[in-house]
C-alpha cells in the first residue's frame, strides 16, 4: 500500500511553540503589582500552574465554563495562602491577566528554525484550545502569524480538542484530507488521541518529560521534529 503523501502540517500553539508558562509568570507578574498581592509570586506560581493545568484539563471535557476557568484558577490558588479576594476583583485581575498575556512572547528553542524549515514542504496550521481573542493577537505578536495558512479555535467550533468536531473544522478550513496531514502538541489526550482519531498523523512534543509514549512519535525538543519531517 503506498503511503499518502504529507502536505499539510497542524501545531497546537501553546506549550507547543510558544512558551506559554514562561509568558504567563511575566504577565502574572504585572497583576500582582498592580492588585498588591501580599505574596511573592514564585510561590504562588508554583501553586498556581498545576491548578491552572488541571482547570485547563476540565475545560476540555467540557466540566467548567471558560468563566468557571477564569474564576477558579485565581480563587483555588488564593486559598491556599487564605487569601479571599470578592468577585469583581477576582473578575478585574483574571481580565488584567489576560490583557497582559500577549505582551510576552517568548517561544520554544527551535521555533523559527523549524518552521522555516517546514514551510518550504508544506503547508503549515495552528489548531488550539485557547480564547479566539488571545491567541490572534499572540500569533501577530510573536511574529508567528506569517507561517500559517489558517488558524482554528475550540471556540469557534463550540467545542475543545479532543473532540474531532474541532480537527474536522480545521481540516475543512485547510481543504485538506486528514491523510496527508500531521498534528504536532504538547497535550496527549487533545492533541495526540485528538489528532490520531481524526485520522492525522502526529507527533507528540514531550517538554515535560513525560513517560514516553509507546507507538507514538515523540520528540523532546522542537527541531528534533526535523528528523521525521
Amino acid at each position: 500500500m503506498i503511503k499518502p503523501t504529507l502536505t499539510d502540517v497542524f501545531f497546537d500553539l501553546d506549550h507547543t511553540l510558544w512558551d506559554f508558562d514562561r509568558n504567563s509568570a511575566l504577565a502574572m507578574e504585572r497583576v500582582f503589582q498592580r492588585f498588591t498581592v501580599p505574596i511573592s509570586l514564585e510561590a504562588f506560581l508554583e501553586i498556581y500552574e498545576p491548578i491552572n493545568f488541571d482547570y485547563w484539563k476540565s475545560f476540555r471535557e467540557e466540566l467548567v465554563t471558560k468563566q468557571e476557568l477564569r474564576r477558579g484558577r485565581l480563587i483555588d490558588s488564593f486559598n491556599v495562602f487564605d487569601i479571599q479576594y470578592d468577585m469583581e476583583t477576582i473578575d478585574a485581575m483574571s481580565d488584567a491577566y489576560i490583557d497582559e498575556l500577549p505582551n510576552n512572547n517568548y517561544l520554544f528553542d527551535g521555533t523559527f528554525e523549524l518552521l522555516l524549515y517546514l514551510k518550504e514542504k508544506y503547508t503549515l496550521h495552528i489548531i488550539t484550545n485557547g480564547f479566539t481573542e488571545v491567541q490572534h493577537i499572540k500569533l501577530e505578536k510573536s511574529k508567528l502569524a506569517p507561517f500559517f495558512k489558517t488558524v482554528t479555535s475550540s471556540e469557534e467550533v463550540g467545542v475543545k480538542k479532543p473532540n474531532p468536531l474541532v480537527f474536522e473544522k480545521a481540516l475543512k478550513k485547510a481543504n485538506v484530507s486528514s491523510q496527508n496531514t500531521i498534528m504536532i502538541g504538547d497535550t496527549f489526550d487533545a492533541d495526540i488521541l485528538g489528532g490520531e482519531g481524526a485520522g492525522m498523523d502526529t507527533i507528540f512534543f514531550n517538554y515535560r518529560k513525560e513517560i514516553p509514549k509507546v507507538g507514538y512519535k515523540v520528540v523532546d525538543h522542537l527541531l528534533e521534529i526535523k528528523d521525521f519531517l
